[in-house]
């Protein structure tokens, strides 16, 4: 006699209910998680962070949806088909599912998609909201950082960086500083430039984040759209103090940031914030020669310091 076929499992019409339900309750659940994702963020300060925080709570809602349902068929599995205690028999040799390989390849295919076209929707607008230009400083031939008239930014502001200090330069009020001031609701752009090694200019509450290349010179365009006081930190490791190149920026009202830069611009020069310079003559004054290092460049001088320990909101 031949031994009768496993029967293959039947979808009842309640089975395919509860299925049905259990879909809906992962898709609330991924939902819920991906605007949960909004809260582990910095406040949102720019034009460009509503973009890049809407992709990031698509993608979490994405990968919570995925790992929801991988865990639900592993838990049904191992609840539903476990063996008995005692049996220890070779399990049921089970050939390959066509319906099932085209449904577990087309899922992920469609997720992956659809993370592609959200990715490349918010890049596109970014480029809109602000396009980036790269100039070799060995060879400036042409300004490629050129705006067409409704477009450019009423302020451009040069940003220098080095091991391991800021510098901020506003060339229409003759004012620099070591803590950044910017406008609400003003486009500005930034020509950034490095005077060593690579730096990365990151503001986590504007959402954008740039490398600086030492012999380039990169025009960065953001608009800032919440008054209040941010950190701008190194994003790149750029040596021993990369950690501590850190600095405010502060976005205030169109009429104070006037009125700062016209108070700045009578100051006398000084030395600028550099908490490198500040810990390696510490370390000198103690006699304690520690790991070998290059020697942070000076502080550059500045008409206003400005202050990095007042709290800031990301």
């Amino acid at each position: 006699m031949t031994s009768a076929s496993p029967q293959k499992p039947r979808f009842t019409p309640v089975s395919m209910l509860g299925l049905a339900a259990w879909v809906v309750l992962l898709i609330g659940l991924s939902w819920w998680m991906g605007q949960q994702a909004y809260h582990w963020l910095p406040v949102q300060a720019s034009t460009a962070a509503p973009l890049v925080d809407g992709l990031f709570s698509f993608e979490t809602a994405i990968g919570t949806f995925v790992f929801l349902g991988v865990v639900s068929v592993m838990v049904w599995v191992l609840l539903m088909h476990r063996a008995d205690k005692y049996d220890e028999s070779d399990a049921e040799p089970i050939e390959g599912n066509t319906r099932l390989e085209v449904i577990w390849t087309a899922i992920p295919f469609v997720l992956v998609m659809a993370i592609a076209v959200y990715a490349m929707r918010v890049n596109t607008t970014l480029g809109m909201l602000g396009p980036m230009e790269h100039i070799h400083l060995s060879n400036p031939v042409e300004e490629v950082g050129g705006y067409p008239g409704d477009r450019l930014p009423a302020e451009q502001v040069e940003v220098i960086a080095r091991q391991w200090s800021w510098e901020f330069r506003y060339p229409a009020a003759n004012v620099s500083s070591t803590e950044l001031h910017l406008a609400v609701d003003q486009p500005v752009t930034f020509r950034l430039v490095s005077e060593d090694v690579l730096h990365g200019f990151y503001i986590p509450a504007f959402r954008l984040k740039q490398d600086v290349v030492p012999g380039r010179a990169i025009d960065f365009n953001l608009t800032p759209t919440r008054v209040g006081r941010y950190r701008l930190r190194d994003s790149q490791f750029s040596g021993t103090w990369f950690a501590a190149n850190q600095v405010d920026v502060v976005v205030e009202s169109g009429d104070d940031h006037s009125q700062w830069l016209e108070t700045a611009s009578r100051q006398p020069l000084q030395s600028g914030i550099s908490d490198a310079s500040l810990e390696f003559e510490q370390r000198a004054q103690s006699g304690r020669s520690g790991w070998a290092t290059v020697p942070p460049a000076p502080p550059p001088q500045v008409n206003v310091p400005g202050s990095n320990l007042l709290p800031h909101d990301g």
